[in-house]
């Protein structure tokens, strides 16, 4: 996985095996051994990489973008997978996001929607946080 993710985040990036190497301190032959699968970098090296890429080091290292088919996505910023559409209208939230964005059975959500950006659900005292932070009340 970390080749591929390796791979994956350079050209997202439109960075060469060479910038990468240079960012590094290291020979282009090692990054493309790294992309390969061949060897992986040190520790603290995969630590320049995650930050050179705005992203975890567990997406670095363990992101599955083979099925994702995308690069991992910059720290904060998270892709649950597919979920489907009920016949009323229900999704089911993976458990994954419910955990990080502590949403709890009962929980009340406010849907938004933008026809050229998509939907997005956010929990409603976290919008009159951000309301009351633009009226200037702390």
């Amino acid at each position: 996985m970390f080749g591929e993710n390796l791979y994956q985040l350079r050209k997202f990036h439109s960075m060469t095996q060479e910038d990468i190497a240079d960012a590094l301190g290291v020979s282009r032959q090692a990054v493309a051994k790294w992309e390969c699968g061949d060897t992986v970098p040190d520790l603290d090296k995969c630590k320049i990489l995650a930050d050179l890429f705005g992203v975890s080091l567990d997406e670095l290292a363990n992101f599955d973008s083979k099925s994702a088919g995308i690069a991992p996505p910059p720290r904060g910023k998270h892709m649950f997978g597919l979920v489907t559409v009920g016949d009323k209208g229900q999704i089911v939230i993976p458990a994954k996001a419910r955990k990080i964005f502590d949403i709890s059975p009962g929980d009340t959500l406010l849907i938004l929607g933008d026809e050229g950006q998509g939907l997005a659900m956010v929990k409603p005292d976290a919008l009159l946080a951000i309301a009351d932070m633009l009226r200037g009340k702390k």
